[in-house]
């Protein structure tokens, strides 16, 4: 199921979003939207994934033996 946002954008960046639709790149200014957010979710967990690493190499990981550990 999905849920309806409003947002207020300037009109120079209205102009661009609906370039890229027209330009067949995405199907409508809702998925243009959407395809934002996921990459922004997904550059969210690439910078925990490497602050896990980073963590790691400085000897501060915990070795978990079971889920329960991570309680």
């Amino acid at each position: 199921m999905r849920t309806t946002l409003n947002i207020s954008i300037p009109p120079g960046l209205k102009r661009e979003v609906e370039k890229e639709v027209k330009a067949g790149n995405y199907a409508s200014i809702s998925e243009f939207f959407r395809d934002a957010l996921r990459s922004w979710k997904e550059e969210q967990l690439v910078r925990e994934i490497r602050e896990s690493q980073a963590e790691i190499a400085r000897g501060e990981g915990k070795v978990l033996k079971s889920l329960a550990d991570l309680d």
